[in-house]
C-alpha cells in the first residue's frame, strides 16, 4: 500500500471524538475526594500517579488536567486520555475524578525500519515491547541490512530506556550496537561494537543533572578500544518532549573520547525555542560540536542528508572535526493528534506541513569562515506517530546544488542529528 492510501485508511479508522456531557463534567474548584484510574491492562498505576497535578484533597483544576494530558502523552503508551467527574447523591462539595485511558499497541513483532544519511534506508526484523513489566521501560531488539547495496551493511542492536529508575526520576537509555559495514562516507570499514548508558536525573523541575558512559571497540589496525565519558545538563521548558509546541530547551556536555591516536573533548551546545501562534508552530534549534584534540577520520561529522543538512545527499566531501547545524521551521498543525485502531492494534496519528530554512557550518581548525557555510530551504510533510515520534517525507533545495533532492527522514531532525551515525 502506498503512503496515501495508509494514510487514507488510518484517517478512515479514527473514531469520532467523544463529547463530554454535563452529567460527568468536573466542576471548577471542587474539592476531589478520590481518583479511579481504568483502562489501565498493562501500565502499573504509579506511572499514571507520578504525572498527575490533580489529586484527592486539592480542588479540581482544568488547567492542570491540560498539563497532566501532555505530560501522559510524553509517556507514549496511551492512544486516548480523557477526564469525568462523579459526584455522591446530593453532595455537591466533593467529586470522584475518573482518569480513562486506551493503551497503545504494547508488544511489536515487526518490520523494523531506519533511515540514515551513511547506510540510506535499513530494514530488518524488530521485537519491542513499550511497557515492559508495566514500567514504562522500553526494550527493543533488531536486527537490520541496507537496501542499496542489498545485505552489504548489517547492524544488530539492542535498547532499553525509561524516564524513572527504581521509582526516582532518574532516566537512562542503554545501547548495544553491533555493525558491520562499509563507511563510504569517511572510506572506512565499519567494523565495531558500541556499549553505551545516559543517565538523566531531575534535580529540580525544569533542571537535570546528565551523565554519559559508553565504550567502543573498532576492528582495524589491530583493534582500537575508544572509552568515552561525560557529564552536562539541561533545562527544560518545553510544555511536551515529543512534538512540542511551546518553551525552550537548552542542553550543555563535555565528554572525553578515546585515548592513545584518538583523544580529545567535545564541548556540546543544543538549544530549541517553539513558539505558537493558532495552528502555526514556530521552531528555532542550533547543534554546535566543537571537540578540541586529536580526532581521528573515522569519527568527522558529516552534512548532507534528512538527518543532517537538507540541500545535499551526504559524501566525503562535506566531513569536518567541528561542527555547527542551524534551522529555522515553521508547521502548520494540518491534523492534531487523532487515536485509531486497526485490526485491534491501537495507536494515534498527526499531519503537519512544514516549511524551512537549513545551515551547516563544518571546519577542522581554528574559527569557521563564510567559506564553511552553507544554506538550504526545505518543505515537506510529516506523520505524527508512536515510537517513532514521526515520519518525514520532504524536499530539500540548495542554490550551491542547484536541483531539488527528496528524503525520507524518521524522528524529529533534532534527535536524529545527535544519534545520526547510530
Amino acid at each position: 500500500m502506498g503512503l496515501c492510501g495508509l494514510v487514507g485508511a488510518v484517517i478512515a479508522a479514527a473514531p469520532a471524538a467523544p463529547v463530554a456531557t454535563a452529567e460527568n463534567a468536573c466542576s471548577e474548584g471542587v474539592l476531589v475526594s478520590s481518583i479511579r484510574l481504568e483502562g489501565l491492562e498493562h501500565t502499573n498505576a504509579r506511572v499514571v500517579e507520578r504525572e498527575l497535578l490533580n489529586g484527592a484533597g486539592k480542588p479540581y483544576s482544568s488547567q492542570d488536567f491540560e498539563k497532566e494530558k501532555l505530560r501522559l502523552q510524553d509517556l507514549d503508551l496511551f492512544t486516548e486520555i480523557s477526564v469525568s467527574c462523579e459526584q455522591a447523591s446530593g453532595e455537591a462539595t466533593s467529586q470522584t475524578l475518573v482518569y480513562r485511558f486506551k493503551e497503545i499497541f504494547r508488544w511489536i513483532p515487526a518490520p523494523a525500519g531506519k533511515k540514515t544519511d551513511r547506510d540510506g534506508l535499513m530494514i530488518g526484523l524488530a521485537l519491542a515491547n513499550l511497557n515492559v513489566a508495566g514500567e514504562d521501560i522500553r526494550a527493543e531488539v533488531q536486527y537490520r541490512t541496507s537496501t542499496d547495496p542489498f545485505l552489504d551493511n548489517n547492524e544488530y542492536a539492542f535498547y532499553a530506556s525509561s524516564p524513572y529508575m527504581f521509582g526516582i526520576p532518574l532516566g537512562w537509555n542503554f545501547e548495544f550496537l553491533r555493525t558491520d559495514s562499509y563507511d563510504d562516507i569517511r572510506n572506512v570499514d565499519d567494523d565495531s561494537w558500541l556499549v553505551d548508558l545516559d543517565l538523566d536525573y531531575a534535580v529540580l523541575k525544569h533542571f537535570s543533572i546528565l551523565l554519559t558512559g559508553a565504550f567502543r571497540y573498532l576492528n582495524f589496525d589491530g583493534g582500537r578500544k575508544l572509552p568515552e565519558y561525560g557529564f552536562g545538563f539541561d533545562i527544560d521548558y518545553r510544555d511536551r518532549e515529543l512534538d512540542t509546541r511551546k518553551g525552550f530547551y537548552y542542553e550543555y556536555m563535555l565528554t572525553h573520547v578515546g585515548s592513545g591516536e584518538e583523544d580529545y573533548w567535545e564541548i556540546l551546545n543544543d538549544a530549541r525555542a517553539y513558539y505558537p501562534l493558532g495552528r502555526f508552530v514556530t521552531g528555532a534549534t542550533a547543534l554546535f560540536r566543537y571537540r578540541p584534540g586529536d580526532v581521528e577520520r573515522y569519527d568527522y561529522y558529516y552534512h548532507g542528508g534528512a538527518n543532517t543538512f537538507r540541500g545535499h545527499e551526504s559524501d566525503s566531501l562535506h566531513l569536518g572535526v567541528h561542527e555547527a547545524l542551524l534551522t529555522l521551521e515553521e508547521r502548520f498543525v494540518l491534523m492534531e493528534r487523532h487515536a485509531a485502531s486497526v485490526w485491534g492494534i491501537n495507536f494515534f496519528y498527526g499531519i503537519q506541513l512544514v516549511a524551512g530554512l537549513d545551515g551547516s557550518l563544518l571546519w577542522d581548525k581554528g574559527t569557521p569562515g563564510w567559506d564553511d557555510y552553507e544554506g538550504a530551504v526545505y518543505g515537506g510533510l510529516h506523520l505524527v506517530i508512536p515510537a517513532l515520534d514521526r515520519i518525514r517525507l520532504e524536499v530539500g533545495y540548495s542554490p550551491d546544488k542547484g536541483e531539488p533532492v527528496y528524503y525520507f527522514g524518521l524522528f524529529d531532525k533534532t534527535t536524529s542529528a545527535r544519534w545520526r551515525s547510530r
